[in-house]
């Protein structure tokens, strides 16, 4: 038994029933054991491709259009780049080399931050991000950030869809929305449905809500005659508190993601009837997300819809939301030069059979 599997089963047995967001959590942050603590490869030497895989034109892109959002601004006012989930730090090495050959002027008043609250990780990217100095920057979480503080941008590239959902699921028979959790059976974790929890119950009322229907109405109503049994919906209320958080945080600029994502009504389709929570190893579909925990990616798509709401509570007014292939065909207009390498890269980070299409962009700004 793995080391990630004995933790796991331990804490089944107190609790007796594990909600499947701390499942995740456990799975994919475990200080020691978890999966994204173990320097797992992203790109083709790992589990999953990522639009920093392609190379730096992505990268390359978005310092680009930073360049021209700071060169609006107050030249004596310090401007930032804050990247959330940095992996080895690749994204930020090619950021920082593409503005500091670029925008010489803007160089000297700039600062690249990266939040990571594992140690591990973080001295990883210290390494890799050495050559550009004081520039570079760690904190562990945006609580080392004041309200209203940050002058620049807030970005995220699949970050959100990693992070532990809550899993509701119609109960036909009892006629009421519960959970999915996990239990021990017969030395396996297995799946078990429980009742929702306060959080769980203002999880499924809120998604709910933006669709017009009650979660908990007693009333036949045509959402819940259509719904079958077991039909699962996965909710990340920790998503919308990270999003609401970062809006927080801003002075002047703008909260970016991309990300796999839907919107609300798109959760209830039909053909999403088992949700949207995929397991992948080595650029393959596992059918089973129980199993190798630890050993294996876990994502869920981001509700947009819902990334939207929190921001505008927030403040923010929606500057982008659109596919990756849209957002970054327009960042790319009027460049000149385009390297072999560069054709490529751009071909893979827009077509709709690549990451034109399945990666989406949310763009809001203050």
């Amino acid at each position: 038994m793995t080391a990630m599997r004995s933790i796991l089963f331990e804490e089944i047995l107190a609790a007796g029933w594990l909600p499947f967001e701390r499942f995740m959590d456990l799975a994919l942050y475990h200080p020691v054991h978890g999966y994204y603590e173990t320097g797992r490869e992203v790109g083709r030497a790992g589990d999953f491709y990522t639009s920093v895989s392609a190379g730096a034109l992505f990268a390359q892109l978005l310092a680009r259009e930073f360049a021209a959002w700071a060169a609006e601004s107050d030249v004596r006012v310090p401007v930032s780049w804050i990247e959330c989930g940095a992996h080895h730090g690749k994204f930020a090495s090619d950021f920082c080399d593409s503005l500091r050959l670029t925008a010489p002027d803007l160089w000297p008043r700039f600062s690249y931050w990266i939040l990571e609250p594992s140690e591990a990780r973080r001295a990883r990217q210290e390494n890799s991000l050495a050559s550009f100095g004081g520039h570079c920057r760690w904190v562990a979480d945006l609580e080392a950030f004041d309200a209203k503080s940050i002058s620049g941008t807030v970005f995220s590239n699949e970050l959100l869809d990693a992070m532990p959902v809550r899993r509701v699921v119609w109960n036909s028979g009892k006629r009421r929305w519960m959970e999915w959790g996990v239990i021990l059976e017969g030395g396996s974790i297995c799946w078990s449905q429980g009742a929702l929890t306060g959080a769980g119950r203002a999880a499924v009322q809120e998604v709910l809500a933006r669709i017009g229907a009650d979660a908990f109405s007693t009333e036949t109503t045509a959402l819940l005659e259509a719904l079958p049994d077991g039909f699962t919906v996965d909710l990340c209320p920790a998503a919308c508190a990270w999003w609401s958080n970062a809006a927080s945080k801003l002075s002047r600029g703008r909260l970016m993601t991309f990300d796999y994502a839907l919107n609300t009504p798109e959760l209830f389709s039909p053909a999403r009837a088992e949700g949207t929570l995929r397991a992948y190893r080595g650029h393959r579909l596992v059918k089973t997300v129980l199993e190798n925990p630890g050993e294996q990616d876990l994502t869920s798509h981001v509700d947009f819809d819902a990334l939207e709401a929190a921001g505008s509570r927030e403040g923010l007014t929606t500057l982008a939301r659109m596919s990756q292939g849209q957002y970054l065909t327009r960042l790319a207009a009027g460049m000149d030069a385009w390297t072999p390498s560069q054709i490529r890269q751009f071909q893979t980070l827009t077509h709709p059979a690549h990451l034109g299409l399945s990666h989406s962009v949310l763009v809001q700004g203050v």
